[in-house]
């Protein structure tokens, strides 16, 4: 784990004592609003309710979707930790690098290979701005931008940008099916990045199958971007879980009510 300055180290021990969590769950938030420039975080840590999501003046939502205390905790943490941002840095200045290839890793992030003009740089458009995270696996590199609702992928050199709606990304992966199609983590389970909408580029090429090789799985179907506004139907969750927690729905109710709702994800 990269060092934290004096700066950093401070202001993770003070936040861990006031909110009563790990220090590793306030260096997890840190690592995610620095990702996010400040105004923003993808995190995903048990003591937060999992997979997660903030950004400064919106909405705040963990994977417990009806701990409001959760949620509230998490909301002013990385507001904390946003102002902290500001006011100084949380990490020692990078090594520089004296020529050739090294190996590195991201603040927070995966692992990535920096030089030869791929794994590292910034390869994708400059007006996506900085990524949330990025990394590399195998000649796959990609970067992630939830507040344009994007992924870019550099492919064998080749970059395509994703549309991906309203997935909060937790990783990129290959399937080892025998396909070399690649797929992503979000609230909404396993999706194929073939499966999102295009915005440039050509998309993903797929592996050419040996002679005699068995024929490649076809993939689930996946479910997609919701086509509801995603934030409504989670406003309206919290509600019905106030109205059971208050009395006025039994549980019967609820579970049918929230199934209606879910299902216009």
């Amino acid at each position: 784990m990269n060092s934290l300055t004096q700066h950093g180290a401070a202001l993770q021990a003070d936040l861990s004592q006031r909110y009563g969590i790990s220090q590793d769950a306030v260096r997890c938030l840190m690592d995610a609003v620095s990702r996010g420039g400040g105004n923003q975080a993808q995190f995903s840590h048990p003591e937060l309710g999992g997979m997660g999501q903030w950004s400064s003046g919106g909405m705040t939502m963990v994977g417990d979707m009806f701990n409001n205390g959760l949620k509230a905790m998490v909301a002013n943490l990385c507001g904390e930790i946003s102002n902290g941002y500001f006011q100084g840095a949380f990490y020692p200045p990078a090594p520089q690098q004296t020529g050739g290839t090294y190996q590195g890793q991201q603040q927070g992030g995966p692992s990535m290979s920096f030089g030869n003009g791929f794994g590292g740089g910034t390869w994708w458009p400059a007006e996506l701005g900085s990524p949330s995270s990025s990394g590399s696996q195998n000649n796959l590199s990609y970067a992630i931008f939830p507040n344009m609702r994007r992924l870019a992928v550099n492919l064998n050199g080749q970059v395509t940008i994703y549309d991906t709606g309203d997935h909060i990304i937790g990783g990129v992966g290959q399937q080892q099916s025998g396909g070399a199609d690649w797929t992503f983590t979000s609230q909404f389970g396993t999706v194929y990045v073939s499966q999102l909408p295009v915005v440039s580029g050509t998309g993903q090429q797929p592996m050419q199958q040996q002679p005699g090789a068995p024929e490649p799985e076809q993939p689930a179907p996946q479910q997609t971007a919701p086509s509801a506004n995603s934030d409504q139907i989670f406003a309206a969750l919290e509600k019905l879980g106030s109205l059971r927690d208050m009395g006025i729905l039994s549980d019967e109710e609820f579970s049918a009510k929230k199934a209606e709702l879910l299902a216009r994800l």
